[in-house]
């Protein structure tokens, strides 16, 4: 009798954790709802808290409740894409504290590929980025525990910690005999979403390295503070969104409705009607249409994929660089009622012109490949993955063949170039632009 009632109280905490009705609010924590639960899944819910059960009653160490059920969650969303997580309390607020501009930790991006916890992009000026992780290298082990037995969000786990405390991450990188053991001492970091600089003769440079709940109001700012810097004269822009990992599709939007004065800017799909959405451009507090070149590699991703797409399609400036990380999945955050955190793909989002570039990408106008500094010539760098390299990613679904404009020819670039020939190049296009309009004033 005890036993019945042991596994009835786990049907009813389990049904009350795992159905929800899902809503789609980009942008904004949002709680969920408890639904009716058909006949077939509550026989297969009955096959599991029969295992609970047995688990409480007949494993021969005794476990806790809230551990198992949390596990089972972790193994739920271990058959769906890589981007839906489970975040329990401590990790839901270190996630809401992100988002807002601050962690401690080590700096760096990553995924899984292939099974094995690689980075996806290092966060310029942290412990990560000065140490020399790279986009690509494989963290095989986190203080001499393997990675591989281990879930994403342990791993984050793991990697962050109080700011002065030390970290061993053992290295796996193309052109490494054998993996690197590199000791990183973690920090506070304070993401800045925007900088900028005033390049020669008045061009401007605006680098935004995550889309964060300010974003868009500090993008103001700095083109502000540009505008003040070359005295009203700026003659062009240039937006790196380079290793980018995305962050807030609000954020996106409003970044691209300051450049784009009409027209969509991305429509969003789901299953379910109210999960469908489109957003477009409005022409109060559109910038002037000065020369743009938006620099984009293959730690370009998610909401930084949205404003290069918007651009592209529109014809407001010209892309530069390589190939983007190509995620087009929208993430949704649910709140629960313990404190835990979910988050789960609940759509995918589609360019002006209906592209979808899930698992491929957006490809730049002008192919520009980064020049290796000298000392790095001899050890390859190793492959960046991208969204199609990683495991149980969402098939590419593309409504139609969309209607895109004619672009500029794709050269490579093969010359030698500074350090940071991508960025060089994009400063040469904005010049060659001035010139271009000049000459054609002169000839009318």
């Amino acid at each position: 009798m005890s036993q019945w009632k042991g596994i009835k109280s786990f049907k009813i905490v389990l049904l009350i954790m795992v159905v929800f009705i899902l809503g789609m609010t980009i942008g904004l924590v949002k709680s969920h709802k408890v639904s009716a639960v058909s006949n077939g899944m509550y026989e297969d819910l009955k096959v599991f808290t029969d295992v609970l059960g047995l688990l409480q009653k007949e494993y021969v160490e005794e476990k806790n409740s809230k551990d198992l059920i949390y596990g089972a969650i972790n193994g739920m969303l271990e058959t769906l894409d890589p981007h839906s997580a489970f975040m329990p309390p401590n990790a839901y607020k270190e996630m809401q504290e992100e988002t807002r501009g601050r962690f401690e930790g080590l700096g760096i991006e990553i995924t899984f590929k292939e099974g094995i916890l690689t980075v996806v992009s290092p966060i310029e000026d942290t412990p990560a980025f000065r140490a020399g992780i790279l986009a690509g290298d494989q963290i095989l082990k986190i203080d001499r525990e393997l990675t591989k037995s281990l879930s994403l969000m342990e791993c984050v786990k793991r990697l962050r910690g109080p700011k002065g405390t030390k970290v061993t991450i053992t290295i796996m990188r193309e052109g490494f005999t054998k993996p690197k053991d590199f000791t990183l001492i973690r920090d506070v970091i304070p993401v800045r979403s925007v900088r900028h600089e005033l390049l020669e003769k008045n061009y401007g440079y605006i680098r935004i390295s995550q889309f964060q709940e300010k974003t868009a109001s500090e993008l103001d700012n700095h083109l502000k503070a540009l505008e003040e810097e070359s005295k009203g004269a700026l003659k062009g822009l240039v937006l790196d969104l380079r290793n980018n990992p995305g962050g807030l599709l609000d954020q996106a939007v409003k970044v691209s409705d300051r450049f784009i004065e009409s027209g969509l800017i991305v429509s969003v799909e789901g299953r379910k009607e109210d999960q469908k959405m489109k957003f477009s451009a409005h022409s109060q507090g559109t910038l002037s249409p000065y020369p743009l070149v938006v620099l984009i590699n293959g730690g370009s991703a998610s909401a930084s994929e949205i404003v290069a797409g918007a651009i592209q399609d529109h014809g407001r400036g010209i892309l530069l660089g390589t190939q983007t990380f190509g995620k087009g999945s929208v993430q949704t955050i649910f709140s629960l009622k313990d404190g835990a955190g979910l988050r789960l793909t609940t759509a995918r989002y589609f360019t002006p012109n209906g592209r979808s570039i899930q698992a491929k990408g957006i490809t730049p106008d002008i192919t520009v490949k980064p020049l290796l500094p000298e000392e790095e010539k001899i050890t390859p760098v190793p492959k960046q993955p991208m969204e199609k390299d990683l495991e149980r990613h969402l098939i590419d679904m593309e409504k139609e063949p969309p209607k895109e404009k004619e672009k500029p020819k794709k050269e490579e670039v093969k010359e030698k170039q500074p350090v940071d020939n991508q960025r060089e190049r994009a400063l040469e296009l904005l010049k060659s632009w001035e010139i271009f309009k000049k000459l054609a004033k002169e000839n009318k």
